[in-house]
């Protein structure tokens, strides 16, 4: 092999996934990194050959590399770990350090560390990467240590048994035996350390975790974490070293993960036990009786703050993530989510109609991007409506909703429609504020019509018509886009129950990308390809086939089926939990949550492969993953900013800006005057805050005068628990 090129296919054909860098340097050339790591011959071609001296990154995923920088690092020192290490491919770094490549245990999930194995020893597994011979870095190759070079991934050493077994285990940290020992059983390690007999004895909650497979779900994670952190207090280890484990546990294990800050509070709330009277406290609860007067435990709370989607789950491989390619190419103001959102809403609306999971759920889906103004919301809409138009389907996009009817009568003509509208924020508050029964009629077809894809919908009836029929099987995508924070306030209570809002994938696109000039591309000739076939393709046979037709049923594998009903479970505990809470907002989102998990697994799985198309455990966990974390947002989001009253409303605006402040916390003055309110009224909001327990005010005395501070209560007692 000579090329760049000839190396990076020949990684790739022995299973590891590959995208280009800079020549030169160890930054990614593609546009989200090692996101786009592929074993794809053409795009691998297409990629070097654009950018011959490219350098190769490896994906990470599934691999545990011990990174050891420079050459005169002493790590590891120890002859026991230096023989095993030395089983391990070694690729040598222009600077003199080393890379040993490992596979993952079984069941395992690790992540990226920094300098906890030692100092300048870092790892890289899931969600990095690494750059492999022969690419060149400041003039420098790097190289096989061996004359052998790479093995497949699944002839890999695994980083289990013996000392290798505590690195896979504790990311790196240093700890002792007993201590590595408890991780490895919580982490679900296969390898076992000398005196493993003696350590069972020592360390017995490790077999409390909750099974299968290890999986912690909803309602059990602040418990097992407890017990786990429980037992390492145990052994002698201190605050920090229990935290970096549970971080472990909680990433690998807990589905879906606690926030951080809640990890750290059962960290500190163990810690503070000594060793000899931990297992009391965990046995008889006593750590969440103590952080019950701190802050309410996150199991069971509806109003805690996932943050917005990870990126990581904004990628489907297949046709949607070609389209979101060509639309980052494209847009003058890239934007990851709102190229998605309009990938994913073209590739339901090509299924609609042609597809089904073996439960008869479709792929119609209500979509929203939540962007500013000039955020790049146009482009993904212009890229749908051209590959429709391009396919001889531009019967099929929709723009504006003028009135209830008018979606029915659309859809009359073509049973599958994507509507592509604008500010709906305008829309709901339309709907909210008008008495025109058009209005109304908009909000009452959404809804119908969303629950009508595998049935039929009747038409309205008009006073002296003919019975006008009805619409068989209809498919109604929306894509839609609003400004945030107006999306949220046009809601009303009664959209919050009726089921619209839970209807709608609500997808947050952040901040504005920077500007770059327009590019004139053609569309994609596989884009263009997989749309056609999608256009032509008909699951049955018969002239009646577009009239009634028999969508066919995209098959799923044991795995997925599994990951549905957990799914299914956990959306269930979290409608009862709302249901005793009285909470119809979160009976509502949570009652649609499992239906949404599958319509995405079938989009999911047409889009990775439309001619065959399987739903397998990548699809159920990529549409699990999504679905909760974006219910729990939504939910957050829908008390951060929809309000019973003015009142209220203005106790929610205080609430938003403290949250965005550094510690939750604002000054008197600072707060006053982002507020633009009178400072009667001002008084009154914090002083019902104060009372609610939402807000806690403190008075701080400086050299001339003293000053008055509001901060959330949540922030105030994570920094005392602290």
């Amino acid at each position: 092999m000579s090329t760049l090129l000839d190396h990076a296919l020949h990684y790739a054909g022995l299973g590891y996934p590959v995208f280009p860098c800079v020549p030169g340097k160890k930054v990614p050339l593609t546009s989200h990194g090692h996101l786009e790591a592929t074993t794809d011959r053409g795009q691998i071609e297409a990629w070097w050959t654009r950018q011959p001296n490219a350098n190769i990154g490896i994906s990470t995923e599934g691999l545990l590399v011990i990174d050891v920088d420079g050459a005169d690092n002493p790590w590891p020192g120890d002859p026991a770990l230096e023989q095993d290490l030395a089983r391990a491919p070694v690729s040598l770094t222009p600077n003199g350090g080393r890379h040993y490549i490992f596979r993952q245990p079984e069941g395992m999930a690790l992540r990226n560390t920094t300098g906890r194995i030692a100092p300048r020893v870092d790892t890289r597994a899931n969600g990095g990467y690494i750059v492999v011979p022969p690419s060149v870095v400041d003039g420098k190759p790097y190289r096989w240590a061996k004359s052998e070079n790479l093995a497949k991934p699944t002839e890999l050493l695994e980083a289990s048994g013996g000392p290798v077994a505590s690195l896979s285990a504790l990311g790196g940290r240093a700890a002792p035996l007993d201590a590595q020992a408890t991780l490895q059983c919580a982490l679900g390690g296969n390898g076992t350390a000398p005196d493993a007999s003696h350590i069972a004895h020592t360390v017995p909650q490790c077999d409390d975790l909750p099974t299968p497979e290890n999986v912690i779900p909803a309602g059990q994670r602040n418990a097992a974490l407890a017990r786990l952190a429980g037992s390492m207090r145990r052994v002698g280890m201190n605050r920090e070293e229990i935290l970096g484990a549970l971080e472990r546990v909680n990433a690998g294990r807990c589905r879906p993960p606690l926030p951080p800050r809640e990890v750290e509070r059962i960290a500190s709330s163990i810690a503070r036990y000594e060793p000899d009277q931990v297992a009391v406290a965990v046995a008889e609860n006593h750590w969440a009786q103590d952080r019950e007067r701190e802050v309410p435990i996150v199991d069971g709370a509806a109003t805690s703050d996932p943050g917005p989607l990870p990126s990581e789950l904004l990628r489907v491989p297949g046709f949607v993530s070609e389209v979101m390619d060509y639309c980052m190419e494209t847009a003058p103001y890239p934007n990851v989510a709102m190229a998605f959102a309009g990938a994913l809403a073209l590739q339901a609306t090509l299924a609609g109609r042609k597809v089904r999971d073996p439960g008869d759920n479709r792929a119609n889906i209500y979509i929203l991007g939540l962007a500013h103004s000039s955020a790049g919301k146009d482009r993904p809409r212009k890229i749908n409506a051209e590959i429709l138009h391009t396919i001889g389907l531009s019967g099929e996009i929709g723009g504006r909703f003028a009135s209830g009817e008018g979606i029915q009568d659309a859809l009359v003509t073509e049973p599958c429609m994507l509507f592509q509208t604008d500010e709906i924020d305008g829309m709901l508050q339309s709907i909210n504020k008008a008495r025109d029964a058009r209005y109304e009629s908009i909000m009452g077809t959404l809804l119908t019509m969303y629950s009508s894809a595998n049935s039929i919908f009747p038409m309205r009836r008009k006073a002296g018509k003919e019975a006008p029929g009805a619409i068989d099987q209809p498919c109604l995508v929306v894509f839609g886009t609003a400004i945030p924070n107006h999306y949220y306030e046009a809601l009303s209570e009664r959209m919050l129950t009726n089921g619209f809002f839970a209807r709608m994938i609500v997808l947050e696109c952040g901040t504005r990308s920077a500007g770059r000039e327009p590019r004139l591309l053609p569309l994609p000739n596989r884009v263009l390809e997989t749309a056609r076939w999608w256009g032509d393709f008909r699951s049955g046979t018969g002239n009646l086939e577009n009239w009634h037709p028999v969508p066919q049923i995209v098959p799923q594998t044991d795995e997925a089926k599994a990951v549905l009903i957990e799914t299914r479970l956990e959306a269930e505990a979290e409608y009862a939990r709302a249901e005793a809470a009285d909470d119809s907002v979160g009976t509502a989102v949570w009652g649609r949550a499992s239906e949404h998990a599958r319509k995405l697994a079938l989009i999911y799985a047409v889009s990775e492969g439309h001619e065959h198309p399987e739903i397998g455990r990548a699809a159920t966990e990529w549409a699990s993953h999504l679905v909760l974390h974006q219910a729990r947002r939504m939910l957050f989001m829908a008390q951060s900013h929809v309000a019973d009253n003015p009142f209220h409303a203005e106790c929610l605006k205080v609430m938003r800006k403290l949250r965005a402040a550094p510690g939750g916390e604002l000054s008197h003055s600072a707060l006053l005057k982002r507020m633009k309110m009178d400072a009667k009224s001002f008084l009154l909001i914090v002083g019902t805050l104060e009372q609610r327990g939402d807000i806690v005010i403190r008075t701080q005395a400086t050299a001339t005068k003293s000053g008055r501070f509001y901060q959330l209560a949540e922030e105030a007692s994570a920094g005392a628990t602290e």
